[in-house]
């Protein structure tokens, strides 16, 4: 009688052949490289925006020391290196004529590499010539 329920209970009890474990394996593989790329994808671009959010604020302070200078005309293709962060962030002030005499246009960009040709951030304001 054991003999019989022994039968019986392996008849019962199967395991996974070898086609289903690999098919198992396959699954994970995908969704496992799938995920490592969304997390990839994701790193890089929390990098790219903490660089452009900290060359905001480079853009920003530069803009407002600027205006806040009493020099007229404001000094064209001004430069300058400031460090933020532990980044070295180079700026550039650019000054453009309006058709008001007494007023100018400021234009301030900001490049991690001093030879790149966009700007990482770039800010405009007008400033107006200080009354004697």
């Amino acid at each position: 009688m054991n003999n019989n329920k022994s039968v019986l209970i392996q008849k019962l009890v199967k395991g996974f052949t070898l086609i289903e474990v690999m098919l198992a394996m396959a699954i994970f593989a995908i969704a496992g490289t799938a995920i490592l790329g969304t997390a990839d994808t994701n790193l890089r671009a929390l990098s790219k925006l903490e660089k452009t959010t900290m060359a905001n604020w480079v853009v920003s302070n530069q803009l407002v020391e600027a205006t806040l200078s009493q020099q007229w005309p404001p000094r064209n293709n001004k430069q300058g290196k400031v460090e933020l962060a532990g980044i070295d962030w180079f700026w550039q002030q650019k000054v453009i004529k309006t058709t008001d005499k007494s007023m100018r246009a400021l234009v301030m960009e900001v490049r991690l590499n001093q030879k790149d040709e966009s700007p990482l951030a770039f800010m405009m304001t007008y400033v107006v010539k200080p009354k004697p």
